[in-house]
């Protein structure tokens, strides 16, 4: 069986900035129109946190029983690598969805019936990730499956299930960390390329080919920062999000000079704390500006 070091390295803790940022800036964003409460939004983030941990182990046991993972660069993968037998990779899965969906029936009691729909759509997203016949991951889906639940529904969603309204702030908001959660994802991939490309893997990174994805990468960091700007036109409190901006520097700089395997590891970290620095600053901001 697996070490717990090896449990921690599956459960892929580098990206959970994705997780976090999304809750951050929903509830910044209730703050904005004096809607924050602070219990529905602890438990959006049990919710979000428990869901990225599950979509990293399910991935983790079907790319595994796929084959996929037989050959990898990045870090290592508990059923590739032999580490954990798959049913106990797929049961650490089955453990975090089930987390999320406790702390998902807490939320819809304390703001609306309406989220265990929402909730039954994002656990039934993240499987199908990469498991069941047709995982959408495999067919270069996945940067818009991100970003349509990283960004608009984890946001918004969060600012619902405190204020119960859908203001054009949180949807404006959900933009920037929409687009940040898919540059985990594409530098996840360009690292993966030569490897996804011989398995049949059909990322949206092995379609576009490595150029043209290494410079959408960098766009991805970079418009974030331009809507951040524009959001703070109205509401300059919100320009706090740019102090980050700088974090953005250096894995730009090793994607743009053509890093490659451990490199891109270290882009991938970079690209995380980028994350999780636009959401707590947005989030500040955001709240500060009400």
């Amino acid at each position: 069986m697996a070490t717990p070091t090896q449990w921690l390295a599956g459960a892929r803790p580098r990206t959970l900035p994705a997780a976090l940022a999304p809750v951050l800036v929903g509830s910044g964003a209730a703050a904005a129109l004096d809607g924050f409460r602070l219990l529905p939004a602890l438990l959006a983030l049990v919710v979000a946190l428990a869901l990225q941990v599950a979509v990293n182990y399910a991935n983790d046991y079907s790319d595994g029983r796929r084959g996929t993972d037989a050959e990898r660069v990045g870090p290592m993968r508990l059923v590739g690598s032999g580490a954990a037998p798959p049913h106990a990779v797929l049961a650490a899965a089955g453990a975090s969805f089930a987390v999320a969906a406790v702390a998902g029936l807490g939320l819809a009691a304390l703001s609306s019936w309406w989220l265990i729909i929402v909730g039954v759509v994002c656990i039934a997203a993240a499987w199908t990730y990469t498991g069941g016949p047709l995982p959408y991951g495999y067919r270069a889906l996945g940067e818009v499956f991100v970003f349509v639940f990283f960004g608009l529904v984890a946001v918004v969603g969060t600012t619902y299930a405190q204020t119960r309204t859908l203001p054009g702030l949180a949807f404006a908001v959900a933009v920037p960390i929409g687009l940040l959660s898919v540059a985990l994802l594409m530098v996840n991939n360009l690292r993966d390329i030569a490897g996804d490309a011989v398995v049949g893997k059909r990322t949206l990174a092995v379609l576009l080919g490595e150029r043209t994805t290494r410079l959408a990468y960098v766009a991805l960091l970079a418009v974030p920062l331009l809507v951040v700007a524009v959001v703070g036109v109205q509401r300059p409190w919100v320009l706090v999000g740019l102090l980050g901006a700088p974090l953005a520097l250096r894995p730009a700089r090793t994607v743009l000079s053509g890093g490659r395997g451990p490199a891109l590891i270290g882009a991938l970290q970079g690209t995380g704390l980028l994350t999780l620095a636009t959401g707590v600053l947005l989030g500040i901001g955001l709240a500060l500006s009400g």
